[in-house]
Parts: C-alpha cells; structure tokens; sequence
C-alpha cells in the first residue's frame, strides 16, 4: 500500500470534524479510508450498495463501542446530508466519521449548507510522480505566501507515468491490455451510471459523443461552435455539458487569466482530463500531465492550508501564450511552458515581465536540458524533476 499524499492531514482534520473524500472514480478514495482505519479499534465500514449496510445505515446500528465509522456511497440515499448530519449531532462516543464518495458527494455538498461546519472536505487526486516516488505524505507545514519552488538534483523516468495515467489500477497494472479494459470500464460507468443516475438528461447519446471528441480536444482553448457542429446541439447545451463533465470529474477546467473576471470568463476555457492516458497526442497528453499534476497542487493547498490557490492560463489578442499561470491569493506566482523537446519561446519572458512573475519554468519531456537563462530568467527544466516540487 503506498502512502497516499492525504493522510496526514485527514487525521489532522478527523479530530475536529467529520472527513469527506471526493473525486473521481477508481481514485482510491475507499483504499484510502479503509488504511486510514484498519489499525483502529471499534471501527465499522458500512457500503450503501450493499443491501445489509443500507438497512444497518438507515435505522444507525452499530455496536456501542463504535469509534470509527466510514460511509461509502451513502450519497446515493437521497436525504443523505440530513441522514449524516442527525449521526453526528448525536453521536455519544465521539466517533470519527470518514464519507467517500465519487462526483455525487461533491455535486450534492454543494446543494445545500446542512452540514456546513460539520466537515472537512478533501478532492483525491490520482498519483503524481512526486507521491510515487517519495512515497510520503504531502508537508503539512503552512508554506510561506509566494515561496520559490525547490528542485532536487535527481529526478525519475515519467515515460510510465505519461503512458498509463495516475489512476491506481492500470499504473500498477503496467499493460497495455490492462490499461485499454480499465478506461472501457469507466467511461461506462461515468456516462451510463454517474451522469444518468445525477442529472435529467434527455441526449444521454449526446453526452457520451462529447466526451469521445474531448481527448482530441485537450491543451487548446475548446470551440463551442465547432463543437455544438459536430454534436448538433447548442452551444448552451455544450456549456452545460462540460459543467456536467466537469462535476463528473471526467475532465477539469482551466479558465483564461485576467485581473477582471468578467472578461476572463468570455473567453474560451482549456479543458484537461482526469485520466491523461486516454490523450493519444503524445505532446497534449504530456501537458495535460502537467496540467493535473498543477491542479492537484492547487487543490492540495487550498484544501489543507485554505490558501486561495488556482490555475489559469495565459493568451492576448496577438496570439502570445503560456500554458499554465499559478495564482497565490489572486497574485501571479509562476508561469510554466510544457514542450517535448526544448524550444524557444518568446511569450514565457513577455508575460513573466508584465505581470512581473520571477518564476518561469519551461518544462520539458526531454531530459538534454536543464538550466536558468539569466537574461530572460527562464528556467528550463525536465518534468522529471519539475514534478517533485508539487505534491
């Protein structure tokens, strides 16, 4: 069992309130409660989809001396916020309480504020290179605002990582025929099961044929027009449906940066998936790569340090841009150019300058380069090292 990055700080954050675990499918968001829980004494595990734990969750019975208790897929009843809030309210020996659950708990969080201060809540990213090779959890030290990014000397092979994704079983798998069933399967079960079983929707078929066009469509700002063609929809339908994928964790958004929102949000928006293997563009699959291991950064920080952190991306009227801007708190923290092989580029240094960010990273596939150029203060450096600076 490798250490999951999470640990430390959902046991940090179980002595206060309740933990939920969301993300996407087949993350190891249950892998991970049932570890967090597995040494403790008085624990219960109880799964809505299995018929005994529902009647056992719905009329609460569990021993007396309970300490631990986790709910999975208790999402699915329909007055679960209620259901869990009455179990916590009441509790009479302390009990920790652990709820996971895939992209339902988190559109469901959302509908209402019920549970508001009750509970912590943490998105379950798939595996970076830094979580794989460290094996460690995340640091839990609140890191100083805008901090330099600090490399080791030594980084690792990503080809594994870039072939197969970050998602637990078809990385551990490492086959090719493990890999093609696995991402069968949850396509199925993100369109046929999540999304029908979630959302009223009419042109289920529809969906599913936005989320086939997607894996050609990740690393450049998304068309609706072109794409409402090919779907033979509305542009508002195709809007509302890359909300809904997004909710799905099936893909996540990255929005155009822009010190007036407004006009950030009248731009076209990239959009990366969650599972990076199904890229078959080598060089879109290396910055969606990125692009994940950037956004898991990004949620890691805000969620554990409450730290306003996001991520955006760079483009002007010219054309000129940068695939990644990372903000601290609304300021611009570091730029960062994803290219397979070393390459030149104006645009890193032009918007390093105007937005007076001193940390530009050209990050690269290759493993030829590695060097700060003092003239423009471009660092270039091999995603094998890069990625060990994030979480």
């Amino acid at each position: 069992m490798k250490t999951r990055y999470l640990s430390h700080v959902i046991k940090d954050d179980l002595k206060e309130k309740m933990v939920f675990i969301g993300g996407p499918r087949q993350v190891g968001k249950t892998t991970l409660a049932r570890y967090l829980t597995e040494k403790e004494k008085n624990q219960v595990y109880l799964n809505w989809d299995n018929p005994k734990h529902k009647l056992r969750i719905t009329s609460q019975q569990w021993p007396p001396s309970t300490r631990w208790i986790i709910f999975d897929e208790i999402h699915k009843f329909d007055n679960w916020k209620n259901l869990v809030k009455g179990i916590w309210d009441t509790r009479s020996n302390n009990e920790k309480i652990i709820v996971t659950g895939s992209s339902r708990l988190n559109i469901y969080r959302k509908a209402g504020d019920s549970l508001m201060g009750r509970y912590h809540y943490h998105t379950l990213h798939p595996f970076s290179l830094k979580e794989l090779l460290t094996n460690k959890e995340a640091p839990k030290k609140i890191p100083s605002k805008c901090h330099s990014l600090e490399f080791p000397e030594k980084g690792d092979n990503i080809e594994h990582l870039l072939k197969f994704g970050g998602f637990p079983e078809p990385f551990l798998g490492g086959t090719e025929r493990t890999l093609l069933r696995w991402q069968n399967q949850r396509f199925e079960r993100i369109f046929r099961e999540d999304i029908r079983d979630t959302e009223k929707i009419r042109s289920l078929s529809q969906v599913e044929l936005l989320g086939a066009l997607l894996p050609d469509r990740v690393a450049s700002p998304l068309p609706l027009s072109s794409l409402s063609e090919d779907i033979q929809t509305s542009p508002k339908s195709i809007i509302s449906w890359m909300d809904l994928l997004s909710r799905n964790y099936y893909c996540f958004k990255v929005m155009p940066f822009h010190n007036r929102l407004e006009r950030a949000l009248k731009k076209e928006s990239k959009y990366y998936l969650w599972d990076w293997s199904e890229v078959k563009n080598k060089g879109a699959r290396f910055e969606n790569m990125i692009a994940s291991a950037l956004n898991k950064f990004c949620d890691y920080y805000h969620q554990t340090f409450g730290i306003k952190t996001h991520l955006w991306y760079l483009r002007d009227r010219e054309k000129r841009e940068v695939d990644f801007l990372t903000t601290w708190d609304g300021t611009p923290w570091f730029l960062v150019e994803c290219k397979l092989q070393y390459a030149k580029t104006n645009a890193l240094n032009y918007f390093g300058n105007r937005l007076k960010v001193n940390q530009r990273f050209l990050v690269t596939a290759s493993e030829q380069h590695h060097y700060l150029d003092k003239k423009t203060n471009i660092h270039v450096i091999p995603a094998s090292k890069f990625l060990l600076a994030l979480v």
